[in-house]
């Protein structure tokens, strides 16, 4: 059970990651390589919800809600099991 527990925070600050890391262009170098991590570590489980959940049209940007319904149900998980 610890071990699901600390999975499931290491996937939550992943995502913390991924999200900062979206805000920058890629780049060459240790930037880039920490980004394609990030991206590849999380894109399995947000790229299901992405597709099912459309962005949210802001003016001309969108915002992809998939990371925060993500973690919603992340947080939801650990209350569950009691992490």
């Amino acid at each position: 059970m610890i071990i699901v527990c600390w999975a499931l925070q290491a996937f939550v600050i992943l995502i913390f990651v991924r999200i900062i890391l979206s805000w920058f262009p890629a780049s060459e170098g240790l930037f880039m390589t920490v980004q394609r991590f990030t991206f590849a570590a999380t894109e399995w489980a947000m790229g299901p919800l992405r597709r099912a959940i459309p962005p949210v049209r802001l003016g001309a940007a969108a915002l992809d809600l998939s990371p925060l319904i993500l973690l919603i149900g992340i947080t939801v998980l650990r209350a569950f099991l009691r992490c």
